[in-house]
């Protein structure tokens, strides 16, 4: 696709796809507008209901009030856990205050909490790989807190204790992650620890996945790569990490496009440019608009898989099912 007449100075953008949304984050985002569509204001959300500031404030706007802790919700009021997930003793604070709770956890975060419970039920020890501080990994590992031990990168390895031989250990991890320092991690800890087993299925996220490989396609043949994306959103994060890693002369993070400096683009003639998961399609477009003031008027997708995955609502918000005529 191109935008607006072809350049002439050779400058373009290789516009990676997939990007932006993902099942998950537009199931919580939608929650959190159907929630105050049907009861008002105000709607509280714990935390922030996806990591991206541009939709945060939007919905703040729309009177949804974003807290930190469970116990700031008024009681009775309603209240969106975000899609990070929560961990039992936060459900058990919206019981205590008899909150009227809108689940938005991906799915894909509920099926590794899942998998925690599973495992330290059968008497696992649980090597969590992911973000010390990230709320998912803190919603996950107090599924089982006595049995989880985090593993936040490499050097998190040398850091667990010597389990016994005999020890059931097995690997899970945060579904935001890189896929390849995840595999780096995995490495590291079956040399450790022999006896250690492989979850049945991979737990990073089909949409982290497709996103990282996108970047790796169009990363070699970019002096510049653009990662559209809030600082606290981990995937947006590994996006820009991976670019570079796979060959992009350099990249940035941002969340709006006018954050992009002209010395970024000096002796530039290809731009990368993708967005996180939790990013709306409109920040992207703004950015296409700004490097095409700046020369790159030339816009080519580069398609490396194609996403048809859609999650249902929470049942509360569902729009009711009407009689087939």
């Amino acid at each position: 696709m191109s935008v607006g007449n072809e350049t002439q100075s050779g400058k373009k953008v290789l516009l990676a796809a997939p990007r932006g949304y993902c099942a998950g984050v537009d199931r919580a985002v939608e929650t959190v507008e159907r929630a105050l569509d049907k009861y008002g204001t105000p709607v509280y959300v714990r935390k922030e209901i996806v990591h991206n500031r541009y939709v945060v404030d939007t919905l703040a706007k729309r009177g949804a009030i974003f807290v930190d802790e469970t116990t700031q919700v008024p009681e009775g009021a309603h209240v969106v856990f975000s899609a990070h997930g929560v961990s039992p003793a936060v459900r058990g604070e919206a019981d205590n205050l008899s909150l009227q709770t809108l689940d938005a956890t991906c799915p894909l975060v509920t099926k590794v909490h899942n998998e925690v419970k599973r495992f330290a039920r059968d008497g696992y020890t649980i090597l969590f790989i992911g973000h010390r501080g990230h709320e998912e990994v803190e919603g996950t590992m107090g599924e089982a807190p006595d049995t989880t031990h985090l593993v936040d990168g490499p050097a998190g390895v040398d850091e667990l204790p010597d389990f016994d031989p005999d020890a059931k250990l097995i690997w899970l991890s945060q579904t935001t992650l890189s896929v390849d320092e995840t595999m780096e991690i995995v490495n590291k800890l079956h040399e450790r620890y022999p006896q250690l087993e492989n979850p049945p299925s991979d737990d990073i996220c089909y949409a982290t996945q497709n996103r990282q490989s996108a970047v790796k396609a169009i990363a070699p043949q970019c002096d510049l790569l653009i990662v559209v994306g809030s600082q606290n959103s981990s995937n947006s994060k590994r996006l820009r990490e991976v670019g570079v890693e796979a060959g992009a002369t350099a990249g940035y993070l941002i969340d709006y496009a006018n954050q992009i400096e002209d010395e970024w683009l000096e002796g530039v003639t290809t731009v990368g440019v993708t967005s996180g998961a939790s990013v709306p399609e409109i920040l992207v477009k703004d950015v296409l608009e700004t490097l095409a003031r700046h020369g790159f008027t030339e816009v080519d997708t580069v398609q490396t898989a194609t996403e048809k995955l859609v999650f249902g609502l929470p049942r509360e918000i569902r729009p009711p099912n009407r009689a087939k005529r």
